[in-house]
């Protein structure tokens, strides 16, 4: 057919046929636009504060861009999972089949992202981790997931350089604690990992099930001879576990992951964990411009000071709009989606973030001491996390480098070995 006989052909036709028969693109009016993204968070059960911060950081960010990313009209479909990984894979069917959306944002357990991530492959549609810090999401099964890129963090990454941090300060032996569930084997190994690396011994492993209340029968189990605890619990767990064990009589140093010490759970803390350390990619007491005005911003709107979950997924909401406005609203489809938010470069209340080849951020993280003081122009003493040490741009792998790193198996219950337990 010649050019001639094509024109032709292009004129018989009518509206969008003739722009695409000439290779046009459709003038589509940016309010036109919708970009349908479906979260999932626990909003009823013992993680509902949890789900409340969750939903408050990416609304927080929504409100601020006037419901628009890029001129597409945001909507919003927020789903309870109740924190159960099972309830969790339901909701994203639902609102992958019947809601039409164009991603999945959100779930909270390091479970229910090994539960969604296989959601996502198999219905074609974006999963943005915000909050499941599953390691191998993004690690040895990155490739079975390629709808995926996390926008948080995985379980080892902060407790890599907690670990290090640990043996710098001179501790020789640690008893661990924690919540009986993958991120607890996960950030118990990221810690032993670089611990024992540097020469010090993990010498006692206690796994207390998931929602333990009453840590009784496990305080008086803690090896002597330990010179700290490292403690990792979830939602309720956290106010519980440093209370009961001060009541104990327990004095030595405790060393918390990243979700022990949040800022969900320390206005409900007292002055019993003063002192206490712990790692994480965001601290609401980072001392830098952007983070003061989220801070201040976020507590004029909703009453508190806003912990890691409000911020992670706050820089959620920031990265999806920043890809839309690579694409002027447009939704890009699922494929070149993660590719232009995997090539960002943000400044982001918590500092900087990138990606790495496996979609996961290289970020800062902050080694933090909970102390009472005044900060940001608030008039009264109040617990925060102070940051006392920088690891600047931490991979996932830390310094072991990735094809050492993935030749490892994922942490687990039983790796690292505990071969210092008696």
């Amino acid at each position: 057919m010649t050019v001639k006989q094509s024109r032709l052909l292009c004129v018989l036709l009518s509206g969008a046929a003739i722009a695409a028969c000439l290779g046009l693109t459709p003038n589509v009016k940016a309010q036109d636009k919708e970009l349908s993204i479906g979260f999932i968070a626990p909003l009823t059960g013992p993680f509902a504060q949890v789900g409340k911060d969750m939903v408050d950081g990416f609304n927080m960010y929504l409100d601020e861009a006037k419901g628009e990313f890029a001129g597409a009209k945001v909507k919003f479909i927020v789903e309870d999972d109740q924190a159960k990984p099972d309830t969790g894979v339901t909701k994203a069917k639902k609102l992958i089949l019947q809601d039409k959306v164009h991603m999945l944002v959100g779930g909270v357990l390091a479970s229910t992202g090994y539960a969604l991530a296989p959601v996502s492959t198999a219905d074609k549609t974006v999963y943005l981790p915000s909050v499941p810090a599953s390691d191998d999401l993004t690690q040895r099964d990155a490739s079975k997931f390629p709808y995926l890129i996390r926008t948080g963090w995985t379980s080892s990454q902060p407790h890599h350089p907690l670990g290090q941090w640990a043996c710098d300060q001179g501790y020789k032996k640690i008893a661990a604690v924690a919540a009986d569930y993958a991120f607890g084997y996960e950030v118990v190994g990221g810690f032993q990992k670089t611990f024992e690396d540097c020469g010090g011994k993990i010498v006692q492993k206690i796994w207390p099930p998931l929602g333990t209340k009453d840590f009784g029968p496990y305080i008086p189990t803690l090896k002597a001879d330990a010179d700290a605890v490292l403690s990792l619990m979830v939602g309720p767990m956290a106010l519980q576990f440093p209370k009961q064990l001060r009541q104990s009589g327990y004095k030595k140093p405790i060393v918390g992951g990243g979700t022990s010490y949040d800022e969900f759970a320390l206005p409900f803390m007292d002055d019993g964990v003063i002192g206490d350390v712990s790692a994480l990619q965001y601290s609401a007491a980072l001392e830098t411009p952007r983070n003061e005005a989220f801070v201040k911003k976020y507590r004029a709107k909703y009453g508190k000071v806003p912990s890691y979950f409000s911020e992670t997924n706050y820089t959620t909401a920031l990265l999806i709009d920043e890809v839309m406005k690579g694409t002027k609203g447009a939704w890009p489809g699922p494929e070149e989606f993660v590719k232009k938010m995997a090539a960002l470069k943000i400044e982001a209340p918590r500092g900087p973030v990138s990606f790495d080849e496996l979609r996961n951020p290289i970020q800062n993280i902050y080694i933090k001491k909970v102390e009472k003081k005044k900060l940001f122009g608030y008039d009264k003493d109040e617990l925060w996390n102070t940051v006392i040490k920088t690891y600047p741009s931490v991979s996932q792998f830390w310094t072991y480098g990735k094809e050492t790193f993935l030749k490892q198996p994922v942490y687990s219950r039983d790796f690292p070995p505990c071969k210092y337990c008696e």
